[in-house]
């Protein structure tokens, strides 16, 4: 079983957001998990998906609720 990892990067442009965002999201505690190897920050394609599915919502009252409460 092959594990895929994304950089910083990659992940940046799949999202469309800046790579800084990510910096800032990392040391909030906010985001994906991540791995830091030899200085080089690294998300698995697993834990993208996860974080992606985690963030579905089904209309924006439930977004709304979620991000007041957090």
């Amino acid at each position: 079983m092959d594990v895929v990892h994304l950089n910083q990067k990659q992940l940046a442009a799949r999202w469309c957001i800046s790579e800084a965002t990510l910096e800032r999201w990392r040391s909030a505690g906010i985001g994906p998990k991540f791995l830091k190897l030899c200085g080089r920050v690294l998300y698995r394609q697993a834990d993208i998906e996860a974080y992606e599915e985690s963030c579905l919502a089904t209309s924006t009252k439930t977004v709304a609720a979620q991000t007041s409460a957090g």
